[in-house]
């Protein structure tokens, strides 16, 4: 036990060095199980999300429709088919038509047109959208992605980063002055992350754009943006201020009363007690004594707070116009652009998994009892 290290005459560091091809292969482990059931889970969601956009076979409709627009479009600019008469130019449309339906396997049973659709939905390969079209004019549904995501990483990690740091610190700086006034405020104001990210996001445009005029109502920069590099960073900082600030007022206040619980609980541990009657820093004790132990189950309590946040980008980008993967999937809704849609869904999954794996493996570095499955090393 750490007690029984503490009382000896001089401080022993806490127990449990591992040797580096042991941790290594537990942790191979670990995230090659981790990958795996993640990806599962991306499977079995985008799947459904296939069910779903196909309900009725309209995906079908709309790729049927759209070879039938080309097809139809190219026959009619051919000059070899001027001269046919209308049924004619009609039947061979139609024979076009069909031998790509077959190419495509549009004829097949429904099972296996939706299983080809969730590896191209997988892939990304969703052909072109119905409505939406990119800032350089393509419909190709990957570009239209691929334009759209890093303003939403942008937003998403700056918000989360400045959470998460901001947070730990105003924690542990409470955690020492447990029943202060200040420890009293944020208790109380701990229920308000129950408000959601978005109507604190309007609120703060009331305030701050409408009333205060300081700062602008939305979007990412000026328009027209400024010429400069330098003029252009300051417009995006200053067009980032409101939606980061309601994303972190949404989750701040909880974290910060989660976590200094947390470090309360380890702080009156015995061989913390005992780390002090020994004459240990302050610092000393909660980097090696309270900080350390505590980090695993706060990284997964953030992890919690992240698939929030990502659930409710779709809105808060509207809010503020923040062209990002949330906004656009709101479009899409609204004029019912499946490929968009069924694309958008695919690509916050991929970054919602990617930031649970991601923190699954901080865990397990943090956490050296972590085993494939779950268990734990007594």
């Amino acid at each position: 036990m750490a007690s029984e290290a503490l009382s000896g005459g001089t401080i022993a560091k806490p127990r449990g060095r591992i040797r580096v091809p042991d941790t290594l292969s537990r942790i191979l482990k670990y995230v090659i199980y981790r990958s795996v059931a993640l990806f599962a889970t991306v499977v079995i969601g985008v799947y459904l999300t296939v069910l779903i956009a196909n309900m009725g076979g309209y995906l079908d409709q709309i790729r049927i429709s759209q070879i039938r627009e080309g097809i139809g479009a190219a026959m009619s600019l051919d000059p070899a088919n001027r001269a046919l008469a209308p049924s004619e130019l009609r039947q061979r449309i139609d024979e076009e038509v069909l031998i790509e339906t077959q190419r495509l396997n549009l004829d097949q049973p429904f099972f296996l047109r939706s299983v080809n659709y969730l590896t191209d939905a997988l892939t990304l390969n969703l052909g072109r959208a119905e409505h939406i079209s990119s800032d350089s004019g393509s419909r190709q549904v990957r570009l239209i992605l691929v334009e759209r995501m890093p303003a939403t990483l942008l937003l998403s990690a700056t918000a989360n980063l400045s959470l998460f740091f901001i947070a730990i610190f105003g924690a542990l700086f409470l955690s020492r002055r447990y029943g202060s006034w200040l420890d009293r405020i944020v208790i109380a104001l701990a229920p308000t992350s129950a408000i959601p990210a978005w109507f604190i996001g309007i609120f703060l445009i009331l305030i701050f754009a409408s009333v205060f005029h300081v700062l602008p109502f939305g979007g990412m920069v000026d328009a027209p943006p400024p010429p400069d590099l330098g003029g252009y960073i300051l417009s995006l900082l200053k067009h980032m201020v409101l939606p980061v600030s309601a994303l972190f007022l949404h989750s701040v206040f909880i974290a910060i009363f989660n976590w200094r619980t947390f470090f309360l609980i380890y702080s009156s541990e015995d061989y913390v007690e005992m780390a002090k009657a020994k004459g240990l820093t302050s610092r000393t004790i909660e980097q090696r004594y309270i900080l350390r132990p505590t980090l695993p189950p706060i990284v997964t309590q953030f992890a919690f707070t992240l698939i929030y946040l990502w659930q409710g980008a779709i809105i808060l980008e509207t809010v503020f116009a923040w062209p990002g993967l949330g906004r656009m999937l709101y479009q899409a809704i609204s004029i019912f652009d499946v490929p968009v849609i069924v694309g958008n869904v695919v690509l916050i999954a991929y970054l919602l998994v990617a930031t649970v794996f991601l923190l699954d493996i901080i865990y397990a570095l943090l956490d050296p009892r972590v085993k494939v499955g779950g268990e734990r090393k007594a």
